[in-house]
């Protein structure tokens, strides 16, 4: 099966980063790149593209796609949380810009055998990273109850996390939950029936909970976006794209913060902590799909791109 992907906010995301035909470029999440083969496009043979993915898949699709491009095109297969470390392997200091597509893609939805689905009954998994030992099925039967309602309630935000916690501890006592089928099973006993019976599955909450536990993905954002921010050149940009309110939040957080990191008490009349702005924040106001693109891909819907902007003192 091929790397599908369709790109949300294409246009827009590529429009935000302004792109210098001269300039050095990162996709820390380059998925089937097809942001990425815009980017490309856009640059003379003076130009260079990074892309950074931790799934084989990703790798593999993407180096086709951009076969093209690869006189200045360099892919690694990595966390984009190392993204400041790989750059320095290439030598490369600063960049005039970045992109990150959060999420799951299209493919690693489609593509059963990888676990993250639950409209088929196949191995839990949900590695975005294949080469991770621990899986979605060591979460579910290993993780305690106090555990499991703590990932369901903050990742998912399940207003059924306490009963889908405790359902699940209940059925491993007589066996271990192997499957994405027994567990979308398990969350939907959990569920009262009247609620069972609205739009959207009853068990998209939770597997989103486990996803974002089991490959860091908060974590990974917010211990790196900041680091980012710092290689850009002066007037460089960052283009974020999140699908849920949680990684929304951070990147809203973060970006306001390096616009304005002062942490000196209002009433002060001067700055005298020191700290200076990173430069600005160019969307006030997220950058939603428009309805063509809505009614082209359900899975924008939930899509919001954040772009901030380097200014250096």
């Amino acid at each position: 099966m091929d790397f599908m992907h369709k790109s949300v906010l294409l246009e827009e995301a590529v429009d935000g980063l302004k792109v210098k035909p001269d300039g050095v470029y990162v996709d820390g999440t380059l998925g089937g790149a097809g942001h990425a083969e815009r980017v490309c496009g856009k640059l003379s043979a003076k130009g260079r593209f990074i892309g950074i993915d931790q799934d084989q898949d990703a790798i593999i699709a993407a180096t086709r796609r951009l076969e093209k491009y690869m006189g200045n095109t360099t892919i690694v297969r990595s966390n984009y949380c190392y993204m400041v470390q790989e750059l320095k392997k290439l030598e490369i200091k600063k960049v005039d810009g970045i992109l990150l597509d959060l999420g799951v893609s299209s493919y690693q939805l489609d593509h059963a055998e990888r676990g993250f689905t639950y409209q088929e009954d196949v191995p839990l998994d949900m590695r975005m990273d294949q080469r991770a030992a621990r899986t979605a099925r060591d979460l579910v039967n290993e993780y305690s109850e106090k555990e499991l309602f703590r990932v369901i309630r903050d990742y998912g935000e399940d207003k059924f996390a306490r009963n889908i916690a405790r359902r699940i501890v209940d059925y491993r006592e007589n066996k271990s939950i192997e499957t994405t089928g027994e567990l979308a099973g398990i969350i939907k006993e959990a569920i009262p029936m009247k609620y069972r019976k609205m739009p959207g599955h009853p068990a998209k909450r939770t597997f989103q909970a486990l996803r974002i536990e089991l490959n860091g993905e908060l974590e990974v954002l917010e211990n790196s976006l900041e680091s980012m921010i710092e290689i850009l050149k002066d007037q460089g940009r960052i283009c974020v794209i999140t699908f849920h309110s949680l990684e929304d939040r951070i990147v809203k957080n973060i970006f306001k913060k390096s616009e304005n990191p002062c942490t000196c008490p209002r009433d002060f009349p001067v700055c005298v902590c020191g700290k200076k702005p990173l430069g600005r924040v160019i969307t006030r106001k997220p950058i939603l799909p428009s309805q063509e693109e809505l009614n082209a891909n359900r899975r924008s819907k939930s899509a919001k791109l954040r772009v901030f902007e380097r200014m250096e003192q």
